[in-house]
């Protein structure tokens, strides 16, 4: 039987296994004994048998107390759920007759967003007539690419989906 993916460790009775190898609450190793002497040690320290390296052979059982290892175990994958830093991804919208300052405003924008280490979705649109001159949505593309410059790893190049051109950017990685 294999433990549930809420509980990852078997503990006294659901370990089903014939030998397995013991170390006791101060960390002596007992080496390869049957399951039920290392179960009756257990219950003489008053404490639980824990089956900690279920894929080896024979499994490694540790004398603990069961309810402190799931206790401490559940800290530290909290710890690294808070450690971790998620990635967003932020768009920038802009149209291929964007005026300066407008882009100047969006590059500002981005270089913050890059900053603080998100990846940039810049997406131009065209409307109307505009889909017969794509090569100007192209060169502003390919202006916030020489602007922004080595700071980026260009994730996706420029490149059409329906009415609008999609480039995605990455921070480089420190």
């Amino acid at each position: 039987m294999e433990p549930n993916k809420k509980d990852q460790f078997r503990a006294n009775r659901d370990i089903r296994v014939p030998k397995v190898r013991l170390i006791d609450d101060e960390g002596t190793n007992y080496g390869v004994i049957s399951t039920r002497d290392a179960l009756e040690r257990a219950l003489e320290a008053g404490l639980d048998l824990v089956e900690v390296s279920p894929n080896v052979d024979p499994p490694v059982c540790k004398i603990m107390d069961f309810g402190k290892f799931k206790y401490e175990q559940q800290k530290k994958a909290n710890e690294a759920r808070k450690r971790q830093k998620i990635v967003e991804l932020k768009e920038i919208k802009m149209r291929p007759g964007i005026d300066d300052h407008d882009y100047q405003t969006k590059m500002r924008n981005a270089n913050k967003f890059l900053e603080n280490e998100d990846k940039v979705k810049f997406t131009v649109r065209f409307r109307g007539r505009e889909m017969a001159h794509q090569d100007l949505g192209r060169r502003v593309l390919e202006r916030v690419q020489a602007e922004l410059g080595d700071a980026v790893k260009l994730e996706a190049h420029p490149k059409m989906e329906g009415r609008q051109m999609v480039m995605i950017v990455a921070p480089k990685p420190t």
